[in-house]
């Protein structure tokens, strides 16, 4: 997974997933990302992609309820402003869940935890993410 920056948007795997999502908006994709994270066992060790996609799912949740983040994927907007709302609450409580997973027991998060300063960066990511889903 090639990663450029400490945003969830910036390394290969979420971007990807933005990708698919823009070519086929459904919220069973979004909801697959994030279960898979949200539901695993509180002893079992998330891996870096499944966190990345899962983060990725986060934010377009975040995006669907009206609170994107600045760095949003401009060619996801589109599929975005379709969707219904109030059809995506539902998937809040998951996506913060999925959030504080991946910030607790994620490679990722033991990958940023390495980074020094960059790993104040990432953690500031996801608490404004948990923000904006509340």
């Amino acid at each position: 997974m090639a990663t450029w920056g400490h945003r969830n948007f910036d390394n290969d795997t979420a971007a990807d997933f933005a990708g698919d999502f823009r070519n086929q908006p459904n919220e069973a994709m979004l909801l697959a990302a994030l279960a898979t994270v949200a539901e695993a066992e509180d002893d079992e060790r998330i891996e870096a992609a499944e966190a990345s996609e899962a983060l990725a799912a986060a934010e377009i949740v975040a995006a669907i309820l009206g609170k994107p983040t600045r760095d949003f994927p401009a060619d996801v907007i589109p599929v975005i402003v379709k969707m219904n709302p109030g059809e995506s609450e539902d998937l809040r409580e998951l996506a913060q869940q999925a959030v504080e997973a991946v910030m607790r027991r994620s490679d990722l998060q033991a990958h940023w935890a390495k980074q020094g300063e960059a790993a104040e960066g990432w953690v500031q990511v996801q608490q404004e993410l948990l923000e904006r889903l509340h």
